[in-house]
């Protein structure tokens, strides 16, 4: 009986925890950033786009990112995301280099959302795959995290592991200056950045978890007193 009680008594605690986060949780969706730029043609120095963001409650939970490219070469472009508190994401890094492919993927253009979790974009050709009327990829894709120079040989590509993700964000304020950069590493064939947008989740504001806490204290008296 004591058991059983126990089971209870840690399911009502795991409820009251997880019925405060849901409680709490926002959804903070930004419109797409226009930038109809583009990217320099070989040249590692390329173009940042930022935006801020202000008046957001609560601290990132997760991070995906929209992401509208067109024209150049896919296996060129080398991207990333910085946050207002930190965080880093490397989003594109020359996909489609490995060790037998140095160029990478001749692809032109991407129309994609990055979300942790997904198939990773580097080697996008190895899944399935579709592309839109101007070639460009679609789909949601797992951001390419191999912080390495760009410039980097192909068996480095394939010893690399992509721990540069979305996950970085986690954990730190969503308010601040968001900064995409993207540039294009490889003479031949220039792309343009069209657009680039966020969708932020936070997690609950200090107060929600404070009520979860406060209910989680009185679980543990109830509990106690049945002891006695």
């Amino acid at each position: 009986m004591k058991t059983l009680k126990l089971k209870v008594f840690a399911v009502a605690v795991t409820g009251l925890l997880l019925a405060g986060a849901a409680q709490g949780q926002l959804v903070t969706n930004l419109s797409s950033t226009s930038v109809n730029s583009l990217i320099p043609d070989g040249n590692p120095t390329g173009i940042a786009s930022s935006v801020n963001l202000s008046g957001i409650s609560g601290n990132v939970y997760t991070v995906t990112v929209n992401l509208d490219i067109t024209g150049g070469f896919n296996g060129d472009l080398y991207a990333y995301l910085a946050g207002p508190a930190g965080g880093f994401a490397v989003l594109l890094n020359r996909v489609g280099v490995t060790a037998g492919n140095a160029f990478g993927y001749s692809d032109t253009g991407l129309s994609i959302t990055l979300s942790d979790g997904a198939p990773n974009i580097h080697t996008y050709q190895n899944d399935s795959r579709s592309f839109n009327g101007d070639d460009q990829l679609l789909g949601t894709w797992a951001p390419d995290g191999r912080n390495i120079d760009p410039q980097s040989s192909g068996s480095t590509f394939d010893s690399t592991s992509p721990t540069a993700d979305l996950s970085s964000f986690t954990g730190n304020t969503a308010n601040g200056a968001w900064t995409l950069f993207v540039a294009d590493m490889s003479s031949g064939g220039q792309g343009t950045l069209v657009s680039w947008g966020l969708t932020v989740v936070t997690i609950p504001e200090p107060q929600t978890w404070t009520l979860a806490a406060g209910g989680l204290g009185l679980l543990l008296v109830l509990n106690r007193r049945r002891k006695f």
